[in-house]
């Protein structure tokens, strides 16, 4: 009871400093995160990513944007920032692997913690790992499925191995990490790849058809991994600290001696289903980190994204929604998302074109009769988003919903704003809603 109180104390010192710093200068907002410590049973860590330097006074909404096509498949990318102080988000898309595996390709999101090293490396050199080593390859061939595999886990652990090795050569652990999410396609079979809390989907016939487990410390079999190796789980979090259960790095979680490298406090070992393919049923896959599951469930991205579809076929520009109105429902993380389309995805429909622009002008529209009706001055975007929220407005994009149009709206309220100053320019979500 005691140990609790004083965890809860600290939590609530912590959090008075950062709201009285935030609130005094933004000058402070480089210092690194504020970390407790004290003893239990053993050394508990609290990182509170809500601390001091965590996040910025407005989101960087710049984006990086990718796409290409082949192998019957089309992909497009988007990364963005957002709130936080760093980018530790990292990707790869490569279609066309070496090797006589020309017809598979590979796409993989990566989430950074604690730094973007760990992040960085493996979206440089994990697919090598994966697809050199010698299980992958098996006998002469093409790899079986069980190759495929057990190949897959082999690479993330020689990777994991290998980063670690670096790190103490350098004489200054690394003590980033990473999550991993990917797929690897071949011509019959997809395998989802995950280690850790970013996610990968497959929409076939415009349901959600599968989905990668997040590697929560609190999932049972992760706690009882976590407990076998002498830690715990508090506030679900590995020791209190870690809100992932499977990394890639953290090597800080890996140093239990007696246990293997799948049975420390964090485990870099990856979840791999294989899926065969359906060339009439299938439609697309998603992979993103936490950034956009924080604030979308699955069901829901899936239809917003087949929505966009049915209006676009820019893949980048589509990423770029899920993206925009992931900050605009309030994600506070880095947000990166990666959309791989099957030749059976949504086409654009001339349907659903019309429908989006009979909406876009009835927003329009809707915006200037709140500022009219405001009389003198012009009310702050803040209510007017509000006042729309309380409308029962048509045909806005499922999953989305409103969110999905602040630029559109925004656009036009900028537009008719006479007294719009660029300081005040409202990229902020806060109190939106």
């Amino acid at each position: 009871m005691q140990i609790h109180s004083r965890f809860s104390s600290l939590i609530c010192i912590a959090k008075t400093i950062s709201v009285f710093i935030k609130q005094r200068s933004s000058s402070y907002q480089h210092l690194p995160s504020f970390r407790c410590l004290f003893r239990t049973d053993h050394l508990l860590y609290l990182e509170d990513q809500d601390i001091m330097g965590a996040f910025l006074d407005k989101p960087k909404m710049e984006k990086h944007n990718a796409q290409g096509q082949g192998n019957g498949l089309r992909y497009g990318l988007s990364s963005m920032q957002g709130w936080r102080v760093e980018m530790e988000d990292a990707h790869t898309a490569v279609i066309g692997l070496p090797s006589g595996l020309e017809t598979w390709s590979f796409f993989a999101v990566y989430d950074g913690h604690a730094g973007s090293q760990v992040a960085k490396y493996c979206c440089e050199h994990l697919l090598d790992h994966i697809t050199n080593n010698q299980d992958f390859k098996g006998s002469a061939g093409a790899p079986s499925v069980e190759n495929v595999k057990n190949g897959i886990r082999t690479g993330f652990l020689e990777i994991d191995e290998h980063m670690r090795v670096m790190s103490e050569k350098k004489h200054g652990a690394d003590r980033s990490g990473s999550t991993a999410v990917g797929v690897l396609i071949s011509p019959q079979h997809t395998y989802f790849i995950n280690c850790g809390d970013s996610r990968g989907l497959l929409c076939r016939n415009r349901k959600v058809h599968f989905f990668t487990q997040d590697h929560k410390p609190s999932n049972p079999l992760e706690k009882e991994r976590i407990q076998n190796a002498g830690g715990s789980v508090m506030i679900q979090r590995v020791n209190g600290s870690l809100a992932v259960s499977r990394a890639l790095g953290d090597f800080d979680y890996k140093c239990v001696h007696g246990k293997g490298p799948t049975e420390q406090l964090v485990s870099p070992e990856p979840e791999v289903h294989d899926i065969e393919r359906s060339e009439e049923d299938d439609q697309f896959i998603i992979l993103a980190c936490d950034g956009i599951w924080d604030v979308m469930g699955n069901e829901e991205l899936c239809d917003f994204v087949r929505s966009r579809l049915e209006v676009t076929d820019d893949l980048e520009k589509v990423c770029n929604e899920v993206v925009d109105t992931c900050l605009y429902k309030g994600s506070r993380d880095n947000m990166s998302v990666i959309l791989i389309c099957f030749p059976n995805a949504p086409k654009v429909s001339p349907e659903a074109v019309k429908k989006e622009a009979e909406l876009d002008k009835y927003l329009e529209s809707r915006v200037e009769e709140i500022i009219k009706k405001q009389g003198e001055g012009v009310p702050d975007l803040v209510h007017v988003m509000r006042t729309l929220a309380s409308e029962n407005i048509p045909s806005l994009p499922p999953g989305g919903e409103l969110a999905s149009k602040r630029n559109v709206i925004e656009a036009v309220y900028n537009r008719l704003n006479p007294y719009k100053n660029d300081d005040t320019d409202s990229a902020s979500t806060d109190d939106m809603w």
